[in-house]
């Protein structure tokens, strides 16, 4: 058995794979597995993966997967878990890198903690500025439960610390099912994912370790282009509060997932002009038919508390919903 399993999705990175590449192989052992897939690109990213795979396997284990139609990064992570023999699992998206010896440092941190999960800091790069961002956990190098840092709900806590490739996970989660991402989720795929986690795994712990440099302002990425495929966080976040609100916990923890809920709303109406203009009519309907679905007494108590600013564009979207009601 590999001691760690890295995968790795690739969509039209023909730019930045090259990087991507190059700080694998500064981070490989022979005891390490890469999981390189590619998601259907339509430009040279797969002929680049070809050419590495071959090169990469003089110093680690590695897989390379083609998708023959394109699924989306949870998709793609999907098929690298189905494919990873590894003790431990970690993820890095195409077209971001790794300080060198970083996967090293990562796997002694989670075998001394002796813990489901371990979480990381990581570096966010936009075009040439350099940011450090924290995971929002005060306690580092300590194991704790995941419950505990979801809450409180009124202040940023571990589950909107979403990213996958910020940690590593012991391959008891992926038996236990709590690895795999939501199948065909554009976009937010990581939210279930998290609290998913959060919510079901027994121990983790945060450790002050940076390596991974989260690359911003891509052209190509979901976050900079205002399609239908970004109104696929609706369908992430329906999935949060289901499942949060049938937890044995729900009547602590939903407030936090309904919070979070309209927050990213009205993130996402507040930044319209980068909408197609059909989209953000369609970015308007769903997000009031998601207010509607919310526990409406937990949505008031919501609302009371946010800041004025996107509290304001919620409750309008509700006094819509009542307008619409009463013409009926």
């Amino acid at each position: 058995m590999p001691k760690l399993s890295v995968i790795v999705p690739f969509y039209n990175v023909q730019q930045y794979a090259p990087e991507t590449l190059r700080s694998l192989r500064l981070n490989a052992r022979s005891d390490f597995e890469f999981i390189l897939v590619d998601d259907k690109s339509k430009d040279e990213t797969p002929a680049i993966l070809e050419r590495a795979a071959e090169s990469l396997s003089d110093v680690a284990r590695v897989r390379y997967i083609r998708h023959e139609t394109n699924g989306g990064l949870a998709t793609a992570r999907n098929t690298g878990l189905d494919a990873a023999t590894g003790e431990y699992l970690t993820f890095l998206d195409g077209d971001d890198w790794l300080a060198p010896g970083y996967f090293a440092e990562l796997v002694a941190a989670i075998e001394g903690m002796g813990c489901d999960f371990v979480r990381t800091d990581h570096v966010q790069a936009t075009a040439r500025a350099r940011s450090v961002h924290r995971a929002p956990v005060g306690l580092r190098g300590a194991v704790l439960n995941p419950r505990d840092a979801i809450l409180p709900a009124d202040r940023t806590t571990s589950v909107d610390y979403a990213y996958a490739w910020a940690g590593v996970y012991h391959r008891r989660l992926l038996d236990k099912g709590l690895l795999h991402f939501t199948d065909g989720l554009r976009t937010a795929e990581d939210r279930p994912w998290i609290w998913k986690l959060h919510r079901e795994a027994e121990s983790f712990a945060v450790v002050s370790l940076l390596g991974v440099f989260y690359r911003r302002g891509v052209a190509s990425s979901l976050t900079q282009i205002g399609d239908a495929r970004q109104l696929d966080f609706i369908r992430a976040f329906d999935q949060v509060i289901e499942e949060t609100a049938a937890d044995r916990d729900a009547d602590k923890l939903l407030p936090k997932a309904v919070r979070t809920y309209c927050a990213i709303i009205a993130h996402h109406l507040s930044d319209e002009a980068k909408w197609e203009p059909a989209v953000a009519k369609e970015l308007r309907t769903r997000s009031a038919a998601a207010i509607k679905r919310m526990p409406q007494d937990m949505l008031g108590e919501v609302l009371d508390t946010m800041d004025l600013r996107r509290s304001a564009k919620l409750r309008r979207l509700r006094r819509r919903i009542s307008t619409a009601k009463a013409a009926a």
